[in-house]
């Protein structure tokens, strides 16, 4: 896994602005951008959109998606990082969403990203399930990490994408 060192490297070295929208990380990945020096060169802005109503007035997640697909899904991550990038002057977000209880048997550490390039008018968004283990704490810290650490191979497939609908 790479370090946020290297995220923010990464960000700088291919002039890309972030910004997040974070339910179940509830800002982590923001805060850890943020212990980097020079952070303010590539992190726009970050969004805590822990409540749907929340994620609906800011991000302008659809009400309709989640009640059909649930908080936790990836279209409810994949509206949110489309959100952040409208409400931000961001061309690159990651969105995440999950249950980080360990109680909810079922889904308990299962989170849900999505991340997104803008490129002038068009957007391409790639997304994903992952299930981690532990705690409450080390569930959304595993969450935030990994959202990081998967920015330079999301930009890639995002990039790819893009170029094949040119």
């Amino acid at each position: 896994m790479q370090s946020v060192d290297d995220v923010v490297t990464f960000l700088r070295n291919h002039r890309l602005t972030l910004a997040t929208a974070e339910s179940c990380t509830c800002g982590l990945m923001a805060s850890l951008l943020g212990d980097i020096p020079g952070c303010g060169q590539v992190l726009d802005s970050g969004f805590v959109v822990y409540s749907p109503a929340a994620k609906h007035r800011l991000l302008q997640v659809n009400f309709d998606t989640i009640e059909r697909y649930g908080l936790t899904s990836e279209e409810v991550a994949t509206e949110m990082a489309i959100g952040a990038l409208h409400a931000s002057s961001a061309d690159f977000s990651v969105a995440n969403t999950g249950v980080a209880d360990d109680a909810q048997a079922d889904e308990g550490g299962t989170q849900c990203y999505a991340w997104a390039l803008r490129q002038g008018e068009r957007v391409a968004t790639v997304s994903e399930t992952v299930k981690f283990e532990g705690d409450r704490v080390a569930i959304r810290k595993q969450a935030a990490r990994h959202g990081l650490s998967q920015l330079r191979r999301k930009y890639a497939q995002l990039q790819e994408m893009l170029a094949a609908t040119r």
